[in-house]
């Protein structure tokens, strides 16, 4: 699991899966940053990690400030799967 700040915004929401790091990614959590008084851009702070993880990230099985961050442009972003597509 870690923390990947996106600068821009892919068109992603909880719960998508992207292609980070050559693996698909489940994005468990997204926080959207910098709509009022932020920068150009807004920036998107998401926890990813694999399926395997989520268990750990619903119990909180995790301490926030220890995650390994990362920062990408969003156009580096392969969105695989947006969360409206993953509902039945």
């Amino acid at each position: 699991m870690k923390r990947l700040i996106i600068h821009g915004d892919p068109g992603i929401r909880k719960n998508a899966i992207i292609e980070y790091d050559d693996e698909e990614q489940v994005c468990f959590s997204v926080t959207r940053q910098g709509d009022w008084h932020g920068p150009d851009e807004p920036q998107l702070w998401c926890v990813i990690g694999t399926e395997a993880e989520r268990e750990d990230f619903e119990t909180r099985n995790y301490v926030p400030h220890w995650l390994d961050t990362e920062s990408i442009d969003a156009g580096a972003v392969e969105v695989v799967k947006h969360a409206d597509e993953l509902a039945v």
